[in-house]
Parts: structure tokens; C-alpha cells; sequence
């Protein structure tokens, strides 16, 4: 696992390439494992050079209500403090942020010249975006291109953010000292969608990234591509980088190249045969070189190593043979399933996103889960469950007939109604998600069905303290079997997290600037006048987000316990920092009594529900 480490964070300052209002982009540098790259552009692969270090880029998102948001990354440019830029991204690559909700996905890995990093762009662009919103009664609609705008109201065809890296934050390449950079973008606090019209969505954007410098509670990391080799002796192996949607297949290995460290405990699943430790790895080497692999492990900080968890090749790669559909269950009736969200990979290697899709059981289909080795069947195939079915899609991508289904961790989100021993009562808001409204539970239970207001969670060997009534939680698991019996739960968890004690993300905009956004500023703290707030006015926590403007009490912001963060104030383009806050809240108030009017707000710190306190170790103040 993961250890902790001190975090710090960074801001970002993006704007649009073509005359765009100016944006803030929240980021973090996450400094830990690594690997290749070269001067002027980076270069793949691993260097002795002495002039080069190594580096590894991630990518992930903040959970949110979208079904797809499908954009292109065009460039990711690290700036050196000589003014020196490095390309860090081979090629244009298409990423669909919405999938990368409880994951960080590698990117690319490249060897690129020593030194201190200051800046880090990255340029997206909508022109071809794909990016499907929940309407009020759960279904999808995709946003028009042309209803993709600025807060002016402009259409967007490119975003350009930049990373302002200072002090601590600075990314440092060095020779034998590999680097690990994740950029975080938060879909809820970057987006906002006018849904009047149900048929045509208007979606806002002001991108919002995070990250941070050693996470004490990192996601896991998931790799994709062609196998390179396997070292039996090291216990390890190593994959070409695919990321996102490019085909795992050839040798390019323009994305680099990463080692996997594997273990006693680590899951193989290789052409749907389940073996553990030595014996998968066994099996691996025996595949053919370039075989497709998937691999979901931990970045460790302290050796620099990603180490396997669950490893997946061959057939039991989407992309293979078979066409492939990875959705959530909302229906059951008999051998038939109707799967929402769907996401579908031709043989062919194509990927597009439907949004139902149908699937057909019949007693030839196998079936598997996650994590396990044991036997399943597809009476374990129950409502919510999210799925990966391997079969044939008809011709129009609406059915697809199943050879191999697995079940998948499923995540699901609501509010406490009561705890007892070993189960917690929920009364669900969300499934992967998906809203509770598209689920039909009819035949879940084998004489009563389960019920989303009050939805039993088998809560066996997870700390249950603390839960009271009406505390947000956030639960991963599998949903139990169709048709099960009262005496069971309707779902099993493995991770269990209190969405109360989560960091927030909070994000207000006024638009236009207001000079009364901010009120009463002492050395402690100042509190927010959401008047005049404009789209943003919300704060997000592990993807339950609230809206500021519903509490009871006007917001306030104050310093973690012992003053010290990240605090800025950028106006005009520029960027001050502050290390404690009383110097940045003097600051502050300096500006706005000589007439600066503020733009928005953004901080990161644990939210106090009870007195709408957010605590923050990171704060930026948007001036105009």
C-alpha cells in the first residue's frame, strides 16, 4: 500500500487559446515512483544519461454525473525555471474523464532533462468532444459541441491550463530519482449544464484540477498495453503504455514503457483461467510477446514501484476477440438484462458509448468476479451491479449476446438510516453514478425486493463507528445475487468510506466580480457572501457535492490547525503566494480595500457540516 507522506499542492492559471476568460485551474504534483524521457521533446523508454531523469504522468478524475466526457488531450508541456519546454505527450489522445472516477490511469512515461520544473500545460481540446449528461429522469443526452461555452458564453474549441509550480510544489528531475506527476480533473466543480432544455444541454466549463504531493490516500493506478517481457526471477514484468482509448496492440512505444512488481497475493486472470502469485506469473510468460495486458496495482512511494494487484491478458482483455460491454445493470427478467452507461469495444478495437444496451444470458455464459477465483453463476448477476460482458453486439450496438460475463466492483453512495451489527441500513442517492431512479429492483429479493430508501449493506470486518443518521457514505463492493434470500444483504462491501471526514473541493464564482463576495476577514478566518454567486457555488466531497447556497449558514473559511498551506491570490494574471494564512488574508484584504473585486474562490480543507466551516490547507483567491 501506499504510505503517507507530507502533501503539498500547486496552482494552476489556465486560459482559453483564443481570447478566453481567464480560468483557475486547481493542481497538484504528486512526487513518488517513475520512469524515462530526453531533451526539447521527451522520449520514451529508460536512460542512464546523466543529464536526463525519469518521469511518470498520470491521469484521473473527481467522481461526478456525467456518463461520458470525452475530450482530447492535445499537449502536456513541462516548462523549465530557464524557460526550456519539453513536449511530455507523443501524440493527440482521446480521454473520456468519466471513467477514471476511482482510478488513476498512466499516461505516458519519458525521459526528459534534468532540473527544476516550473509550469506544466496541458491543452484540451472540445472541437470533437463526446460528453453525455444525466437528464432529470436519468437518461443521457449528448451536449451539442456548439453548446459547449466559456463563462462569457463563448464557444469553446480549445482549453490551454498552465501549472504554476513554486517552492516545495516545483517538480525536480533528477538523475536515479524517478518522478511521478497526476493531474486530477474534477468533472462537478469544473462543469456546469443548464438542463432547461432536456433535448439540448448547455454545458459551462471552467476547468478545476487537483492533485497533491505524496496523497496520503492515492487511488489505485491502472495500466494498459502489449506485453514487453516478464522477469520470473524479479517477480516482475514489464508493459508497453496504451493509454485510454488506443488499441492495445504492436510494439510503438512512444508512451514508454513501465515495470510491474508482482507478489504472493497478486490475481491473474489470462484468457478467463484465475491463478495466484507465482503460477499467473508463470502463465504470463508463456503468452506470446505484445499480448494485450491490463494491470490495476498501488503506486508504492517509499521504493518507487508499482506493484500488481489484479493482472488481466489476453482474452480477458476488452479489445480481443470477443466485442466487449462494461455497464451497470437497472433491469433484470429472466436471462435477460438491460445495462445503462454502457461503454462498448468492438473486436475491431473501436470504442463508442451507448447508452442502453441489452444483454442476453443464456446457461452456456460463463461467469466470473472480480478479485476471485471461485466459481459464479449468472443467477449472481443482480440490479446495479456493474458488469463487463464479453459476447457478439448486433449490428446496431443495441444487444449483445454473452460468452463471459464478470462482475465488477460497484460503487454506490448515500445516506446512513441505521447501523447495527455487521450491516448498515442506506438509503441509496447513487449507484456508479447513475441515478437511483433508473434501477428497477422488481425480482432482486426472492419474496421481498430490495429497497433503495433503505438498502442493506452487509458491513462485515469495515469500521462502522461514527456512522449516524443521515451521514453521507460512499461504499465499493458486489451487489448480492438475483432473487436472494430476506436473511441476506442486498449488497457486500469491501471499503467503506465516511464522506464526512473526506477533504472538500469548494468552488464559487461571481460573475460579475463582486466587491462584498468576501466578509469579515481576520487573521483566523473570513466568510463568504454567496449574493451575487454565480453557476459555481458548490462543494464536493468523494462526488457528494452540495450546494453552498442551501445551508443554512453563510459559508466561512479558516486555516487548518496549525495556520500553515498553500494560499494565493492571483489578479491580472498574476500569481502571489503565501505559505501562512494570515499573511495571505492581510494581503487580501489590502487589495480589496483598494478597489479589487473578487472572481471566485477555490479551496481544499475538511468541511464542519454542523457550522459550515471549511478548514483549508489550500486556498486561492481569484481577484479581478
Amino acid at each position: 500500500m501506499l504510505r503517507k507522506q507530507k502533501k503539498g499542492t500547486a496552482i494552476i492559471l489556465g486560459k482559453r487559446s483564443i481570447g478566453f476568460f481567464s480560468l483557475i485551474l486547481l493542481a497538484i504534483l504528486l512526487i513518488v515512483g517513475g520512469l524515462s524521457g530526453c531533451s526539447g521533446s521527451a522520449t520514451s523508454g529508460s536512460s542512464n544519461n546523466a543529464s536526463n531523469g525519469e518521469l511518470v504522468i498520470g491521469l484521473t478524475d473527481a467522481e461526478s454525473n456525467f456518463v461520458a466526457y470525452e475530450v482530447d488531450v492535445v499537449r502536456l508541456t513541462l516548462t523549465k525555471q530557464n524557460g526550456a519546454i519539453v513536449n511530455a505527450l507523443p501524440v493527440i489522445t482521446r480521454v473520456d474523464f468519466s471513467q477514471y472516477v476511482e482510478m488513476t490511469e498512466f499516461l505516458t512515461a519519458a525521459t526528459i532533462p534534468i532540473g527544476r520544473y516550473v509550469k506544466a500545460t496541458l491543452e484540451l481540446d472540445y472541437s470533437h468532444a463526446n460528453i453525455q449528461v444525466q437528464r432529470h429522469d436519468g437518461s443521457s443526452v449528448q451536449v451539442d459541441t456548439d453548446n459547449i461555452k466559456d463563462e462569457n458564453g463563448a464557444p469553446i474549441i480549445q482549453l490551454s491550463a498552465a501549472v504554476q509550480l513554486q517552492g516545495r510544489n516545483a517538480l525536480i528531475i533528477a538523475p536515479g530519482i524517478p518522478a511521478h506527476l497526476t493531474l486530477d480533473f474534477d468533472l462537478s466543480a469544473s462543469n456546469h449544464v443548464d438542463i432547461t432544455d432536456p433535448d439540448l444541454p448547455v454545458l459551462t466549463v471552467r476547468p478545476t484540477l487537483m492533485a497533491e504531493v505524496n496523497p496520503a490516500n492515492p487511488k489505485i493506478h491502472r495500466l494498459r498495453g502489449p506485453l514487453k517481457e516478464v522477469n520470473f526471477a524479479d517477480s516482475s514484468f514489464r508493459l508497453i503504455i496504451r493509454p485510454f482509448i488506443h488499441i492495445i496492440s504492436g510494439g510503438d512505444e512512444r508512451f514508454g514503457t513501465l515495470k510491474v512488481v508482482t507478489n504472493a497475493e497478486t490475481f491473474y486472470d489470462i484468457n478467463g483461467d484465475k491463478h495466484l502469485g507465482d503460477a499467473g506469473l508463470a502463465e504470463l510468460e508463456l503468452q506470446p510477446l505484445l499480448t494485450a495486458v491490463i494491470v490495476i496495482g498501488d503506486l508504492d512511494i517509499v521504493t518507487r514501484q508499482f506493484e500488481a494487484v489484479q493482472v488481466y491478458a489476453g482474452s480477458s482483455v476488452p479489445g480481443g476477440t470477443l466485442d466487449v460491454v462494461t455497464a451497470n445493470v437497472t433491469s433484470r427478467s429472466g436471462n435477460q438484462l438491460t445495462a445503462r452507461g454502457a461503454t462498448l469495444i468492438r473486436a475491431s478495437g473501436s470504442v463508442v458509448f451507448n447508452d442502453e444496451v441489452g444483454v442476453d444470458l443464456d446457461i452456456n455464459t460463463t461467469v466470473s468476479r472480480q478479485l476471485s477465483t471461485d466459481v459464479f453463476a449468472i443467477e449472481d448477476i443482480s440490479v446495479g451491479q456493474q458488469i463487463m460482458v464479453f459476447g457478439e453486439l448486433n449490428e446496431d450496438e443495441t444487444q449483445i449476446d454473452a460468452v463471459h460475463v464478470q462482475i465488477l466492483l460497484t460503487t454506490i453512495k448515500g445516506h446512513v438510516k441505521s447501523t447495527e451489527a455487521n450491516a448498515v441500513k442506506v438509503d441509496l442517492t447513487a449507484i456508479d453514478g447513475r441515478m437511483i431512479d433508473l434501477f428497477d429492483f422488481t425480482g432482486t429479493g426472492e419474496t421481498t425486493d430490495a429497497d433503495p430508501a433503505e438498502y442493506m449493506v452487509d458491513s462485515t470486518g469495515l469500521d462502522t463507528s461514527g456512522l449516524d443518521v443521515g451521514t453521507p457514505i460512499k461504499l465499493r463492493g458486489f451487489v448480492t445475487s438475483f432473487g436472494h434470500s430476506a436473511a441476506v444483504a442486498d449488497f457486500e462491501a469491501r471499503t467503506l468510506i465516511n464522506v464526512s471526514e473526506v477533504k472538500g473541493l469548494m468552488a464559487v464564482t461571481w460573475l460579475p466580480p463582486s466587491s462584498e463576495a468576501i466578509a469579515n476577514i481576520t487573521s483566523d478566518n473570513f466568510v463568504l457572501n454567496l449574493d451575487g454567486a454565480w453557476l459555481f457555488h458548490h462543494l464536493n466531497r468523494a462526488g457528494v457535492v452540495i450546494d453552498l447556497t442551501d445551508l443554512d449558514q453563510t459559508p466561512i473559511i479558516e486555516p487548518e490547525d496549525d495556520s500553515s498551506g498553500l494560499f494565493q491570490i492571483v489578479q491580472r494574471g498574476s500569481h502571489q503566494f503565501f505559505f501562512t494564512f494570515d499573511g495571505f488574508v492581510a494581503e487580501l484584504a489590502q487589495r480589496l480595500g483598494d478597489g479589487a473585486e473578487v472572481t471566485h474562490i477555490i479551496a481544499i480543507g475538511a468541511f464542519d457540516d454542523t457550522n459550515a466551516i471549511l478548514s483549508a490547507d489550500l486556498v486561492t483567491a481569484g481577484l479581478n
